[in-house]
């Protein structure tokens, strides 16, 4: 099979494409910068030069191939219209030019963020109506309805919160085990549905290979886990005892407000801002894999226990973790 990926040099992207090699995939990558794309050839990868504002170089990308996956785009913004611009018109693009050289089935990589928060004890599902909470939420709904509206058979997939080997995000939890205290967000009891990285690779897979179409799917662990679980299961992972403490809603907002006041005196974007807050108190994250499983046959192989113990290990072979 012939597959086009975006975002291919990123963590998620780059899991989907050690996944599809394996699988004996044909890969085409397209990369902005030529020092990412160093080594990518002699992986049996073509690499196409570009950006989701290049139709040139997504004409070039998706010419003839069988599936786009379509993982690039921003999950940090100075507004909401810089999400839009990529997250939104980008995916426009790119769906446009795929449209015009093949009849490529369309994967999009959104978030599970575009669907927003339920009540704790429920789960998304798929066919609700979605309520993000933040611009970065906004932005990958309205890429969502792009790929809805367009001409090419599409699979939408919401990943929830993403871990694994070469994550950077997750490795400040792994760090802050050392030192025996976790900041967790609120009471602790906000519940979480995750998905180790390799086995969202596989997923992202199968949906490109099934006869699944016009479908909202849920990559996740069954399991569902507090956030003060997942403090305490990195800690098991990492063989530490920790003290988790709870952040109050006014003492996360001080510190969101400065993470960002400062990242935007220097230009800089930040994951951390106040618009943060509405997914970080929201009462769960969570989701059901049971369509996706339906539909494919996947399953995730990793639980928090078995995921953390890999990624930590992983830190430390890597030499993230000293």
């Amino acid at each position: 099979m012939k597959a086009l990926v975006t975002g291919g040099t990123g963590f998620v992207g780059g899991h989907l494409v050690d996944a599809l090699l394996t699988a004996g995939d044909q890969v085409t990558l397209l990369v902005r910068s030529p020092a990412k794309a160093r080594g990518l050839a002699e992986r049996g990868i073509r690499v196409v030069e570009g950006d989701l504002d290049d139709p040139a170089a997504l004409r070039a990308a998706a010419r003839e191939q069988d599936v786009v996956y379509h993982a690039a785009g921003l999950v940090a913004a100075r507004d909401e219209a810089e999400f839009l611009a990529i997250n939104r018109d980008g995916t426009a693009r790119l769906l446009a030019a795929a449209a015009e050289v093949s009849g490529a089935r369309f994967v999009l990589i959104s978030s599970l963020a575009a669907a927003g928060p339920v009540p704790r004890g429920s789960r998304r599902r798929g066919d609700e109506p979605a309520e993000p909470v933040t611009a970065y939420g906004r932005s990958k709904l309205a890429g969502e309805r792009v790929v809805r509206a367009g001409p090419l058979p599409w699979s939408i997939v919401r990943p929830p919160a993403v871990y694994g080997p070469r994550d950077a995000e997750f490795l400040r939890v792994f760090k802050a085990t050392r030192l025996g205290v976790v900041p967790v967000f609120g009471d602790g009891l906000q519940e979480l549905s995750l998905v180790y990285a390799p086995d969202l690779a596989e997923a992202l897979a199968a949906v490109g290979r099934s006869a699944t179409v016009g479908q909202v799917l849920y990559p996740c662990h069954p399991e569902v886990v507090t956030s003060a679980g997942l403090a305490r299961g990195i800690a098991r992972a990492m063989g530490r005892s920790i003290r988790v403490m709870r952040l109050p809603r006014w003492t996360a907002a001080l510190g969101l407000g400065i993470t960002a006041s400062a990242a935007r005196m220097t230009g800089r974007t930040t994951l951390l801002t106040r618009d943060k807050a509405n997914e970080f108190f929201a009462p769960a994250w969570t989701a059901d894999p049971a369509a996706l499983t339906g539909a494919t046959g996947w399953a995730a192989r990793h639980d928090l226990a078995r995921g953390a113990e890999a990624t930590a290990a992983w830190y430390r072979t890597a030499g993230w973790l000293r």
